[in-house]
Parts: C-alpha cells; sequence; structure tokens
C-alpha cells in the first residue's frame, strides 16, 4: 500500500496530531488525561502529568515533532537512504542535528526473526580503501544470511570460525539447508545440525541445480549500490546501524503494509 506525502500531511499536519499518535500508541487505553496547552505533555484532573516523549528517540531533542515525523517520512519513502545533509536542507536544521536524527531513526530499523528453509550465507567488505583481494585499508567485514524467497539478516562480523557459527546458531533455525561459497567454516555446520551445499567460486561454479547464492550476492550489491550513492563514506563505527537499515527495507519490499506505519509504530 502505498503512504504518498499526502497522506502523511493529512495524518500529521502539526505539533499536536503528531504528540497525540505517541501518546494514544504508548498508553492506548489510558484514560481521563488531556492535552497541556503550550507544552508537550498530558495530565489528569489530580495534576498528575505524562510526558509521552520520554524514553523515545525524541526524548532530549528540542527539534519540532512534526520535522521529526517528516524525516521519518522521508527515510520510509527513499530506497536508498537518506543523507544527512539532505535532512539538513530539507528540513531547515544544523548539519549535527540532522546527523543525529538520522542516527535516532535508523535505531528504529532493528530486525529478530530467524530465518528457516532454504538460507544463502556469505560474507562481504564494506567501507574504507580497498586494493586488491579480499579486505583492505579501512575495509569492515560484513556478514549476511538471507532465506529464499524471504527475509534476510546481516551485520559487521569478523570472518573467525566461532563467530559465523555463533551467529549461524542464532539467527537460522536447526534442520534448514544453508547454501554457502567453498570457505572453510560453512563445512562445519552439518555438526550443527543444518544441510549443507556449497558451489565453488574459484572455479568459475556459481550455479549447480539448486545451489547458488546469488540472492545474498544481490543484496550486496543493492546495499553497496546505495550507501555509495547516497552516503558515499560510512565509518566503521556507524556501519552496523546503516546495515540494519537496508536489511528492515530488504524484509518489508513486499510488505502490504507501508515502511512508514512500520516505523512510527516503534517510535
Amino acid at each position: 500500500m502505498n503512504y504518498s506525502i499526502k497522506d502523511f500531511r493529512q495524518q500529521f499536519p502539526d505539533e499536536r496530531a503528531c504528540l497525540e499518535y505517541v501518546f494514544h500508541k504508548k498508553y492506548p487505553n489510558l484514560k481521563g488525561y488531556y492535552f497541556v496547552q503550550g507544552r508537550k505533555c498530558y495530565a489528569n484532573s489530580k495534576g498528575k502529568q505524562i510526558h509521552p516523549i520520554k524514553g523515545t528517540i525524541f526524548e532530549h531533542s528540542s527539534t519540532p515533532l512534526t520535522l521529526w515525523f517528516y524525516a521519518i517520512y522521508l527515510f520510509s519513502a527513499s530506497r536508498n537512504g537518506v543523507a544527512a545533509k539532505e535532512l539538513q536542507r530539507q528540513l531547515g536544521v544544523t548539519y549535527k542535528t540532522a546527523w543525529r536524527m538520522a542516527k535516532q531513526i535508523r535505531s528504529l530499523m532493528t530486525n529478530g526473526d530467524m530465518l528457516s528453509g532454504t538460507v544463502e550465507v556469505d560474507e562481504t567488505y564494506m567501507g574504507g580503501y580497498r586494493k586488491g583481494g579480499y579486505g583492505g585499508k579501512g575495509k569492515t567485514p560484513v556478514f549476511g544470511m538471507v532465506e529464499r524467497g524471504g527475509k534476510v539478516k546481516a551485520k559487521p562480523l569478523l570472518r573467525e570460525t566461532h563467530l559465523i557459527l555463533n551467529e549461524i546458531k542464532k539467527s537460522i533455525k536447526p534442520g534448514s539447508k544453508i547454501m554457502s561459497d567453498k570457505f572453510g567454516v560453512y563445512t562445519k555446520t552439518k555438526k550443527l545440525g543444518y544441510k549443507h551445499e556449497a558451489v565453488n567460486h574459484w572455479r568459475k561454479e556459481f550455479v549447480r541445480g539448486d545451489a547458488h547464492t546469488n540472492s545474498i550476492e544481490g543484496f550486496w550489491s543493492q546495499i553497496k549500490r546505495s550507501i555509495s550513492g547516497t552516503h558515499h563514506y560510512v565509518s566503521p563505527k556507524h556501519l552496523g546501524s546503516y546495515v540494519n537499515e537496508f536489511v528492515f527495507r530488504y524484509n518489508r519490499r513486499t510488505s502490504p503494509s507501508p515502511i512508514f506505519s512500520a516505523m512510527v509504530e516503534r517510535i
């Protein structure tokens, strides 16, 4: 379902509408409270006050809620992410404020479902400068898993056997079929209760029957193009939040509900 800028402006026309959304989301069954004019709070007849934005990404921010919600809309409407510089231009705030807002909005884009069925696994490198071979100066290893026809999980992770196996155990249901390249660590997944097949990329073998890693390779291409085109460079310190953002988008690519709705539900 498409959620247009017209829909957004009708739902959140002013500061009061944004605050009421947060209040009713946090306290859906609370009765007897009224909006306190000129303040971001509600009170009852006994003088007890509730501040809905406490504990949300808006806490400690002097930026109007209308700008926050519009920034969330921009993130939801973009396929390739939104740079802090673009937020700065669109919202009319400082770059520091825009960067902080973008960081907080990405914190809403978390992913937690386990994968099952046929799952492709692979590693790649992102960021920094690379000259030949794997890795390179400033490069950060990222490990990913994608369920055929389903969801993806990915995170920055060192290419160490115990770390990768632990991540597989946490993320893929036992009994699932794992597809990979010939990286030796994946042969150990059989002892963990998984089925396993591999293709040998070094020998130019990319598909053998239903054994391939085309889905996860396609995800890597998509996220790298998006980061390169939108952000140009992402530091290792913050790479995880950017990866989460694109995982969040990928996992909702066929969802009938707008990404905007999924994001504001997590405020």
